[in-house]
């Protein structure tokens, strides 16, 4: 008989928990404008968190090339997109970039639970969709969890190297609850829209479990050029953003501090436009080209796997 009981029991609770998966609503969230002419890799961004989301908002700015046509190609009946026009007096110090993230959370199903943003250039590996599902699972209704972050991989030059100096951010909230009657400020994007806050205040997070990979800084040396020429402009100044048009028509990824080589699997998602890499950059992973305080703290992170002094755009709780 007690085996009955806890026969019963299991059955009940496996039935509850997957009725509670299947309750579960997220939702995906991005912006893009020029995406051809600037070569993002946004079809492999939102092709890469489609199973883990319900839905898609795709907010498409008004693009000088053919954006809307690329975004409409994708097959998937989970997007959904919309147009936006971009207010580019809004650049200076990337403004007008937080500014398009909210309009584009806004729009999203107002019955989810968590909001999945993920930026043009940027990745996320299949073998990781296990682990977001089941971080959200768990911190649903963990109402002071406000976000989940992700680590990053910050490709550079090639697929095959990673920055690892610290002038290169660890970690980034991602995943944001999706409040539907927020008490005092929302959340919303923060400055250039590379992560989140309530206002000034910092959000409660816990770690998805999860890595991001970030390819904005792969591209040929005349097409990393022609990027940073395009987008230059929605941090810099117009004298410096004008310095930057009459440069050099090619990027020296020499310029690096540290990079390493990447020896683990890309996303799927990627191969293909792995495979259609038609440059060659040969960089020495054995330079490093530090001050001494940078050299101190650098050798220090590998040494104990701790950053000192590092900015932290969230707070773990």
């Amino acid at each position: 008989m007690p085996h009955s009981n806890e026969s019963s029991a299991r059955k009940r609770w496996v039935t509850d928990y997957y009725n509670f998966q299947r309750t579960l609503k997220i939702s995906g969230f991005t912006i893009i404008r020029n995406a051809v002419v600037n070569d993002y890799p946004i079809v492999e961004a939102i092709t890469s968190i489609l199973p883990v989301v319900d839905e898609m908002l795709v907010s498409v700015g008004y693009s000088d090339d053919a954006t809307l046509e690329l975004i409409r190609s994708i097959k998937s009946d989970k997007i959904r997109i919309v147009e936006s026009e971009w207010d580019m007096s809004l650049r200076a110090g990337g403004k007008v970039l937080a500014v398009e993230t909210d309009k584009a959370l806004k729009q999203i199903s107002a019955d989810s639970d968590w909001a999945f943003y993920i930026q043009g250039d940027e990745v996320v590996h299949e073998k990781y969709h296990g682990a977001i599902l089941d971080s959200c699972n768990q911190y649903v209704n963990e109402m002071q969890v406000e976000g989940l972050v992700f680590d990053y991989v910050h490709f550079y030059g090639t697929y095959d190297y990673v920055g690892d100096s610290r002038k290169w951010y660890r970690r980034e909230i991602r995943i944001i609850r999706n409040e539907k009657m927020p008490t005092g400020e929302p959340i919303s994007a923060f400055r250039d829209a590379q992560g989140f806050r309530k206002g000034r205040t910092k959000l409660n997070v816990k770690h998805s479990g999860a890595a991001v990979y970030h390819y904005g800084w792969v591209k040929s040396p005349a097409q990393m050029k022609t990027k940073m020429k395009n987008v230059s402009r929605f941090w810099n100044e117009d004298k410096e953003w004008e310095k930057i048009m009459k440069s050099e028509d090619v990027f020296d990824y020499g310029e690096f501090d540290s990079i390493k080589r990447f020896e683990e699997t890309h996303p799927k998602v990627m191969h293909e436009r792995i495979a259609r890499q038609n440059w060659k950059v040969d960089l020495d992973i054995t330079k490093k080209k530090f001050r001494l305080k940078d050299a101190l703290l650098y050798w220090f992170e590998k040494k104990t796997g701790k950053r000192l002094f590092e900015f932290r755009n969230y707070r773990f709780i």
